[in-house]
């Protein structure tokens, strides 16, 4: 589903709530206020408050416009102007934006020797084929791997490292789907190329999945995001390795509205993706799990980072 078709379901947002407010750190407050927006889930709205305060570091005045539900509702309200940042993932927001996708790999680095072939795109370069028009996005996060992960027992993955060593397999393997928590809501089923399962089912939580495995009532688990956002989720079963990105690539960065932030602004949104990992964006969404407000978190991580 498009944006045209998110346009629509704004209209559901009578009045939209800013939280969060984030002082700015400079002198200059006759600019406009850089509404930041989140969606519903805890990693939405953590990211919402990293760029909100990486941007007041600029001298601006920024806020952050909080709930505003799934992922095709705040892009349709980025779309609408309502807000004017987002965070996002990068090959989410591809398959959002244009199913028939065919990149993978967050980079493209091996030269082609037939110069008529099709030029192969990294995410990053489809996605920003796919954009409409008006918006842009941030460099993406390198050290964030949000891909969902592949699990087998110990037993079954003693020879198979790899989800490229279990595909001829997938065929006669019945698989289960857990969510990891707090992260952002998946565009689609997980699309794992070359490997199509004879059947998947779905369970509540990566304890139950784990669970399934181990009794032997599926034969391989798919945990739709990182291991570390779901402790003990992994112990006693192989995770498999991904290095041909048969999972799309997953990493985190901003989607913004052009024309709105200065150079500064952009460099200050490409500083972040420059510094932030999974694991530390794990162990973030888990304090804000436990109770942890999401602005002083993010103002710890800032501050950690000298951002």
């Amino acid at each position: 589903m498009g944006l045209a078709a998110s346009r629509r379901m704004l209209a559901r947002f009578v009045v939209v709530t800013a939280v969060g407010l984030a002082v700015s750190c400079g002198s200059d407050d006759s600019g406009p206020t850089i509404a930041v927006g989140a969606g519903d889930s805890m990693e939405s709205n953590l990211l919402a408050q990293i760029y909100a305060g990486a941007l007041a570091r600029t001298g601006a005045r920024t806020s952050v416009t909080a709930d505003l539900g799934n992922r095709a509702d705040y892009l349709a309200a980025l779309d609408a102007g309502m807000v004017t940042v987002v965070g996002e993932h990068s090959g989410e927001l591809l398959t959002f934006l244009n199913a028939d996708a065919q990149a993978r790999k967050p980079e493209v680095t091996t030269e082609v020797a037939d110069k008529s072939a099709p030029v192969r795109l990294s995410v990053t370069e489809e996605l920003n084929r796919s954009l409409p028009e008006g918006l842009a996005v941030s460099d993406p996060a390198d050290g964030t791997d949000m891909r969902a992960r592949v699990l087998l027992t110990e037993a079954t993955g003693k020879d198979v490292r790899s989800i490229g060593a279990l595909a001829p397999r997938c065929g006669e393997i019945q698989a289960g789907v857990a969510p990891v928590p707090g992260v952002l809501r998946a565009a689609a089923p997980v699309r794992i190329a070359g490997c199509d399962f004879a059947g998947t089912r779905p369970y509540p939580d990566a304890t139950a999945l784990r669970t399934a495995l181990l009794d032997g009532e599926i034969q391989a688990g798919i945990l739709t995001g990182p291991p570390a956002l779901a402790p003990g989720a992994t112990d006693g079963l192989t995770v498999l390795a991904d290095n041909d990105y048969a999972v799309r690539a997953e990493n985190v960065l901003a989607v913004y509205r052009k024309g709105l932030l200065d150079d500064r602004q952009i460099k200050k949104l490409n500083y972040v993706a420059g510094e932030l990992t999974t694991d530390e964006l794990a162990a973030m969404i888990r304090k804000v799990g436990e109770g942890a407000a999401a602005a002083e978190v993010a103002r710890t991580w800032l501050d950690n980072h000298a951002l």
